[in-house]
């Protein structure tokens, strides 16, 4: 099956309904997307691409981000989106990795892609996509559906390459099809007539959620910055309805603080993941939005669908156990086993931590020809996520940290997002994140990076007492350094490693 066939399903049972937006603007219905979509895959056969070749797009969002997808879907074509603010030498890595036959770009990143694919000679053309270019693949016959096989390659998803090269991610036909039904089981329902703000990168999970709402014929909008600002999300939650968004926790963040105060009459849901989203933060955020709010945790390897805490869950306040229920990434969804395990990939029961495994048909098939890395990865039949959790007695999962950024001090184990989440409670601090030192007896020591309010106050004495009250002696920093912000990638993630190079 090809994912496209959800756009032509649509156009032909709505063909008036509204398909996609610009800002405030409808700009295309389902049959007139339709039309542009079957174009532009045939301008693409037209540059001399064949099914199964890639596409790479390294640009801002735009209503264009959008048609390219589908087209290349469409087309029979693997669709590459990559991260919009990558360093010219790494989007020439994976342009050459991939084997990019074609690379569209937008006027901001249109000089590094350029510089990129000097480094990737199997890149036959840089394609602008504010150029006439660009518009003259619109004019091309258009091009019937290209029959796709479920293990067919749909998505390759390059990881953020934090410890080394990225790895090509690579997602089937059939995987993005079991994303979209997990999506309707476990995180929200989607109506005709509710829209999706893509104001988080779609080179990510905001470009993977297009399409449970292109299956049922829901409008996808693109903000007219490309990109994330409060206050154009707030406009929008105005002029549309049924308004759903992912974001990560650091955008829910800026959402509330920012100062707009008024109501959202048009805001459905804002499904946040892709990093830690801590107790207070969102309890801060469902005090000023209300009950809109939904929880997944997964990874490019298993798109979007490992656990999820639906609505029905953060409204539960009765719960004896809310608060640390707001605290896990909820359950497993329907589609898929989740197993916390030993070395030997043995269960381990409830409340024991352990590497978080996975398996079903969401999962990805492995990464594009690197076997050694497959293997590891998928070893046993689970995708090892390299994750740190435990289950509770009501299967919730709660998530300790990456693997590689437990702490082990003296012999004892120290979770980062534990110590974050204490000094979170702390009035005076803004942000915070944990990471580990060696230290020549213990192995390592804990030192935490803390950004602090404006106008509060919050020094070492405060933050060490503070500690001392709500976690054990080991686990407090032993020192804390004090900056104007974390360093964080495109999707809002806090670099770790980076904070690890300033240690010394």
């Amino acid at each position: 099956m090809n994912i496209a066939l959800y756009l032509e399903r649509a156009a032909r049972a709505f063909p008036d309904a509204p398909a996609l937006a610009y800002g405030e603007r409808v700009v295309a219905d389902f049959a007139t997307l339709q039309r542009r979509v079957a174009r532009l895959a045939g301008g693409l056969k037209a540059l001399g691409l064949a099914p199964g070749d890639r596409v790479a797009l390294a640009m801002r969002n735009s209503p264009a981000y959008f048609e390219l997808f589908l087209a290349a879907w469409h087309g029979g074509f693997t669709v590459v989106p990559i991260h919009s603010k990558l360093h010219p030498k790494e989007l020439g890595f994976i342009f050459d990795n991939c084997g990019a036959a074609v690379v569209f770009a937008s006027a901001n990143t249109l000089s590094a892609c350029e510089e990129g694919a000097a480094l990737a000679p199997r890149v036959r053309a840089v394609i602008d996509v504010g150029s006439a270019a660009f518009a003259a693949l619109h004019a091309a016959e258009a091009l019937a559906l290209v029959p796709r096989a479920p293990a067919d390659l749909a998505w390759l998803f390059y990881t953020s390459g934090t410890t080394g090269r990225p790895k090509g991610v690579m997602l089937s036909h059939a995987s993005l099809v079991e994303m979209t039904l997990n999506f309707f089981s476990d995180v929200d329902s989607v109506g005709r007539g509710d829209c999706i703000v893509h104001a988080a990168p779609m080179s990510h999970g905001s470009g993977i959620y297009l399409l449970p709402h292109l299956a049922r014929a829901a409008m996808n909008v693109v903000p007219e910055s490309g990109a994330f600002e409060p206050e154009e999300v707030f406009a929008l939650c105005r002029r549309h309805r049924g308004v759903s968004m992912f974001a990560a926790p650091t955008m829910v963040k800026r959402l509330v603080d920012a100062p707009d105060g008024g109501a959202l009459p048009g805001l459905k849901t804002i499904v946040y993941g892709g990093g830690p989203m801590y107790v207070s933060d969102i309890k801060a955020a469902l005090a000023r939005f209300g009950q809109h709010f939904a929880q997944i945790y997964g990874q490019g390897e298993s798109p979007m669908t490992i656990t999820a805490s639906d609505k029905s869950i953060h409204m539960d306040t009765s719960h004896p156990r809310y608060e640390e229920r707001l605290g896990s990434v909820g359950l497993p969804f329907a589609g898929v086993e989740v197993m916390v395990a030993d070395e030997n990939d043995r269960p381990l029961p409830t409340g024991a931590v352990g590497e978080i495994c996975v398996r079903g048909p969401v999962i990805m098939s492995g990464y594009w020809q690197n076997e050694e890395a497959s293997a590891r990865t998928l070893a046993n039949g689970w995708l090892h996520t390299g994750d740190v959790g435990a289950f509770d007695q009501e299967g919730f999962l709660t998530l300790k940290d990456r693997s590689k950024d437990l702490i082990i001090s003296g012999g004892s184990n120290i979770y980062p997002r534990e110590v974050e989440e204490a000094l979170l409670t702390h009035p005076g601090v803004a942000e915070v994140s944990v990471v580990g030192r060696k230290h020549p007896e213990w192995g390592e020591e804990v030192v935490a990076f803390v950004v602090v309010r404006p106008g509060a106050v919050a020094d070492r004495k405060a933050l060490d007492a503070h500690c001392l009250d709500n976690i054990a002696r080991f686990k407090r920093p032993k020192e804390y350094r004090f900056v104007d912000a974390l360093p964080k990638n495109e999707t809002g993630k806090v670099l770790k490693t980076a904070l690890r190079t300033r240690l010394g």
